[in-house]
């Protein structure tokens, strides 16, 4: 323990280099889902329309899929023998951030659907009230569901930096890399490096309990 916590007030080049890319690969991916998963959620949330039943068993569907089998998927489509081998993708941060978004979005998109669903009654009832164009009523709409917004942001980043399989997968763990915090507290840890794997993991338990804190006084706002 005293020599994980040495790792992490020294600024050790190794650990600094995960967290780069974990920082990377779990940023990004959040918010590419974040910006798929918002208008999808608010189309599925305040509109009917035919096929909407449809969609919704396919994104609760996807929200199942196990992440080993998201980067199977991917791995046989960007391997040497895969359709998409010439994009040369396999092993770097950018396909990690292709399976995250895969992983993420249909999390997000069932998020802001609840709570638009409920909502969405309401507010067109004050916007006709108001007498408010179709698009003020979107504006509105999209005002009332900011925290939720937020608070999905959160939830796509916390599920994004716990992630094993698909990133270990497709991304091959490779130090200097593609190497991010979950690969590498397996990684070291079965190697015998318990010092770098516990700083890790105490750097992990920190961001999960910040964004938790986070995530609960969002919900209060929500609630209020």
């Amino acid at each position: 323990m005293e020599q994980a916590v040495q790792l992490i007030a020294s600024g050790d080049r190794e650990l600094l280099n995960i967290l780069s890319v974990t920082a990377r690969m779990s940023l990004s991916s959040s918010l590419i889902a974040l910006l798929l998963g918002v208008p999808l959620g608010l189309l599925l949330g305040a509109c009917r329309f035919p096929g909407r039943g449809l969609l919704l068993v396919l994104n609760r569907t996807l929200m199942g899929v196990p992440p080993v089998v998201c980067g199977l998927i991917f791995y046989i489509l960007f391997s040497g023998v895969g359709p998409l081998r010439h994009l040369h993708l396999l092993f770097t941060v950018e396909i990690m951030i292709l399976a995250q978004v895969v992983l993420i979005t249909p999390l997000l998109t069932s998020h802001m659907e609840t709570y638009v669903a409920q909502i969405a009654g309401p507010v067109r009832e004050t916007a006709k009230g108001l007498g408010l164009s179709r698009r003020k009523t979107f504006l509105l709409l999209l005002n009332e569901s900011r925290y939720p917004i937020f608070s999905g942001y959160l939830l796509g980043f916390s599920r994004a930096i716990a992630e094993v399989g698909a990133v270990s997968m497709v991304g091959g763990a490779i130090a200097w890399k593609t190497n991010v915090m979950t690969t590498a507290i397996m990684q070291y840890t079965n190697r015998g490096n318990f010092s770098l794997g516990i700083a890790l993991g105490l750097i992990l338990l920190v961001l999960s309990l910040g964004m938790n804190l986070a995530l609960s006084l969002l919900q209060r706002k929500v609630a209020s």
